[in-house]
């Protein structure tokens, strides 16, 4: 089991972003959370097994959100992120 965070800058709020992402996860075995950030970018934390968490962030930069994406910054979290499923949060 992995855990990765990632940030989404670009034209990522407003246009359905966070839905998408969380449609995508349906078809991966992982859990995690999306949410809008205050500064205008998206954070998504997701863990799973490591070949189903990268699977599942590479389909989220092939789907129709690319057009969207200006940048994409990953990190590997330390601890093991706290979900059920796959959400999206709000403030």
């Amino acid at each position: 089991m992995i855990s990765l965070q990632v940030f989404y800058e670009g034209n990522v709020q407003g246009v359905g972003f966070r839905w998408t992402i969380r449609n995508i996860a349906k078809g991966f075995d992982v859990i995690g959370w999306v949410q809008n950030l205050p500064d205008g970018r998206v954070e998504l934390q997701v863990a799973g097994e490591e070949s189903e968490v990268f699977a599942f962030v590479d389909s989220v930069m092939e789907s129709e959100l690319r057009s969207h994406i200006d940048k994409q910054t990953r990190s590997a979290l330390p601890e093991p992120i706290k979900a059920r499923g796959f959400e999206i949060r709000h403030d």
